[in-house]
């Protein structure tokens, strides 16, 4: 048994589960990002039954009007160029006024999610007819990385005992599948983005990802979507400036009211971002709503921006590292660690005051996530790394969902301690938590995966 097997022979039986219509929608913000992303695909089915192509994706349209610009599409072999819409659901292109607004005229396509119950016509202010993409719940659950069902209501622990008995190698077993399963899944996710933009978009928009860990890894992909890495110059200044200017931080009086010793780089930013501003700001109504409040020194947004503009001042050489044959965990770690900048070596935010001990820019537990959750996975597919040598690293951190899915699996951290240690029995963890159980730790009786536990060689 393996476990694609395990799964499909879980979720597909007429066993008593309920199944939802349509997994909880994100905010429009997240579906806009998922979409540009490309973790959809590019290949769809229009809603009148058309073959639909994706050629280009375009770019995050800053100003007034549909989403994003400059995109192109292919329809049945006829190809079409210009807006795509993004909306939560086919009703709010009436509802939110787009039918009759000009700066919609030129829309090609409108991307949809949460099917309605009437008939729906999109059509643009001349009259013209849209064509309309619905985005179905399986598709958005692959999107999301959530399983295309839910569990019936479930009891914390039923799988405690099984997995308390299993022989430790079936147990290995079963943790290596799982683990393999998530980075298949993972390196497909990457390659879609690949696939959109270019491989270096795809390994921006993961590493930005991983730097938002901690509730901003929505706002940094935004972002990184907003000032790809194509239009970063080589210029530090003006790196910093596009980048911390397009997240919003960066206003006319911020160097006056700084610490004295932080107020000339300030300026520096202020006046480097002045001139491509036009370029590059996004309207006050796009912005990403960052999550400052009740973070770390070290998860602040700012320091994490911060660390972005200065990998892009090494993005020859982290490329070369993160797309490495054979790819190495601790030559990438290693890299990262040893990144360092004048200011955000000794600050953790633009207004914070200087401290004394060197901070790390880049941090290891963080070049480990990156790892874990985007390069290895990355590897494996491209057999640059081979899963022996995805064993053998360890990661002693452990975050509030690892703990959550420890416990939930083996009963207390004490047990599930063994099964903590490594980076790739931790991505396991999670993998078997994301597919069989859920947050609300409510009932499990009915779900048959203690049962396969027992069959599990």
């Amino acid at each position: 048994m393996n476990y694609g097997f395990l799964l499909e022979s879980i979720w597909h039986p007429p066993l008593a589960f309920e199944e939802t219509a349509m997994p909880k929608a994100p905010p429009e913000l997240e579906l806009q990002a998922l979409w540009f992303a490309g973790s959809f695909g590019r290949d769809f089915r229009l809603k009148d039954g058309r073959n639909l192509r994706i050629t280009q994706f375009g770019e995050w349209n800053l100003g007034p009007g549909p989403d994003f610009a400059h995109a192109a599409i292919d329809i049945e072999g006829s190809h079409f160029t210009g807006d795509i819409e993004i909306d939560s659901s086919p009703l709010d292109w009436e509802s939110h006024g787009h039918s009759t607004n000009p700066a919609f005229t030129n829309t090609i396509l409108h991307v949809a999610f949460n099917p309605p119950s009437m008939e729906t016509f999109i059509r643009t202010a001349n009259h013209r007819q849209i064509p309309e993409l619905l985005i179905t719940p399986g598709q958005l659950s692959d999107a999301l990385n959530l399983p295309s069902r839910q569990t019936a209501i479930s009891i914390p622990g039923r799988c405690i005992h099984p997995l308390r008995r299993m022989p430790r190698l079936s147990l290995e077993s079963l943790l290596e599948q799982a683990a393999t399963h998530r980075a298949a899944n993972k390196a497909k996710r990457f390659l879609h983005t690949a696939t959109a933009h270019s491989i270096d978009s795809a390994l921006f928009q993961a590493t930005a990802e991983t730097l938002g860990y901690g509730g901003n890894s929505l706002p940094m992909k935004l972002l990184v979507q907003r000032a790809p890495i194509s239009k970063l110059g080589n210029h530090l200044e003006t790196t910093e400036a596009i980048l911390f200017g397009t997240a919003g931080f960066l206003n006319p009086d911020l160097h006056r009211l700084a610490p004295e010793d932080t107020r000339e780089y300030l300026l520096t930013l202020w006046q480097n971002w002045w001139k491509v501003r036009p370029e590059h700001e996004p309207p006050e109504s796009r912005r990403p709503a960052w999550k400052t409040h009740g973070q770390r020194p070290a998860n602040h947004p700012h320091r994490r921006v911060g660390a972005l503009s200065v990998l892009v001042q090494h993005w020859p050489a982290f490329r070369k590292l993160a797309l490495a044959s054979p790819f190495s965990v601790k030559a990438l770690t290693d890299f990262l660690h040893g990144l360092r900048h004048d200011f955000w070596s000794h600050h953790h935010t633009l207004t914070s005051a200087r401290s004394r001990r060197a901070i790390s820019v880049f941090g290891k537990n963080l070049a480990l996530e990156l790892s874990a959750n985007h390069l290895i996975p990355l590897a494996l597919h491209e057999n640059r790394l081979a899963f022996p040598n995805y064993y053998k690293h360890r990661h002693s951190a452990t975050n509030q969902k690892l703990k959550r899915c420890a416990i939930r699996l083996f009963g207390s951290l004490e047990t599930a301690k063994p099964w903590l240690r490594r980076l790739s029995h931790q991505q396991a963890l999670l993998q078997i938590y994301s597919d069989f159980c859920l947050e609300d730790f409510s009932d499990c009786a009915d779900c048959p995966f203690p049962e396969q536990l027992a069959q599990w060689r």
